[in-house]
């Protein structure tokens, strides 16, 4: 991920391993994910802690350990914005004219198991519908998709174990 310019940013590659079945796509890093060059990096971002409780995964673990752990399950987890304009973290802040999407259809075409999407908040789930699906052959568009609530700290309407309780349904999807 980089910064370039006037507030460009440019999304990591995808964490995703051979036998990836699910895809969870956040809308793009913000400024501490950046700055750790991390997928949600931010100290309160509830993504990791959901994840770890779910996945049995040590709150302690490397990022390594945790992305790993991610593959092992099936999971693979990517954002829809591969580029944009973007004044700070907030996803009201991008600036629209400037979004560049990911190639989901090379990812799908690369990534056949795919049975699920699960969008990470509702930015990720606008832009994906909006710049993506009809791109996209129809087997690909006829991936189920999913909204849970967004794992960031500025979605302070839901309390943690609330947001738990939603992001639980993947459990249901990890068997093969």
């Amino acid at each position: 991920m980089m910064e370039t310019g006037l507030g460009v940013r440019t999304a990591f590659p995808p964490i995703v391993g051979d036998d990836a079945r699910i895809l969870i796509l956040g809308s793009m890093p913000g400024e501490a994910s950046l700055r750790q060059q991390q997928y949600y990096g931010h100290p309160r971002n509830a993504f990791w802690p959901i994840l770890c409780e779910l996945l049995g995964i040590a709150p302690s673990s490397s990022y390594a350990e945790r992305s790993a752990a991610l593959m092992e399950h099936g999971i693979a987890l990517w954002d829809v914005i591969a580029a944009c304009e973007r004044p700070g973290s907030l996803d009201q802040s991008i600036r629209a004219q400037t979004v560049r999407v990911n190639d989901f259809a090379a990812f799908f075409s690369a990534c056949p198991a795919i049975r699920r999407i699960v969008f990470n908040g509702g930015t990720a789930e606008r832009e994906y519908e909006r710049r993506v699906l009809a791109a996209l052959p129809p087997r690909h568009q006829a991936i189920p998709r999913y909204r849970f609530p967004s794992t960031s700290p500025a979605n302070a309407s839901l309390r943690f174990e609330q947001k738990l309780s939603a992001w639980r349904r993947i459990m249901d999807w990890l068997e093969p």
